[in-house]
């Protein structure tokens, strides 16, 4: 049974987000070409191809350090450490962003159900899911994949 539920979460978590945000037009674009050699395969496979890492094996999961995270992309400052808390879900969580005008938003129906998918407003990145069970003041839970994000330490 636990083999099947390994293979099945897999399967989920494979990449099989949104498509990519083909109409819209982003101040930072590259080629598939240019992004495969600027990213690890892990780092493109997430922010490129909206895959989703597995939970508790991220970098930034259990940081609690105090500083900036930003779009592994291209460097725009997406979360603060201070919005930052612990969510129990193995994905780094914010309450926002650290400005809202440097993430997107788009519908996401790839798992069979509505969610919100963000990404960074400025290249396009697949940064992870807005879910509405997060701590006030917001209520909303930025649930961020690692590989998404490099950290800038204050």
């Amino acid at each position: 049974m636990k083999i099947i539920l390994t293979a099945i979460i897999s399967f989920l978590l494979a990449g099989t987000g949104c498509a990519q945000k083909k109409n819209q037009k982003f101040s930072v674009t590259k080629t598939d070409a240019e992004w495969r050699a600027q990213l690890t395969p892990e780092q493109y496979q997430v922010s490129r191809k909206q895959g989703t890492e597995k939970p508790f094996t991220g970098k930034y999961w259990d940081n609690h350090e105090k500083g900036i995270y930003k779009c592994v992309d291209c460097g725009q400052d997406v979360f603060s450490s201070e919005t930052k808390f612990e969510s129990g879900t193995g994905w780094p969580s914010f309450w926002q962003p650290i400005k809202k005008e440097n993430v997107g938003e788009d519908r996401d129906y790839s798992l069979g159900m509505e969610r919100i998918e963000v990404h960074c407003s400025r290249c396009g990145g697949h940064l992870g899911h807005i879910f509405n069970d997060g701590p006030l003041p917001t209520g909303l839970r930025y649930c961020i994949n690692s590989a998404s994000l490099t950290f800038e330490k204050k």
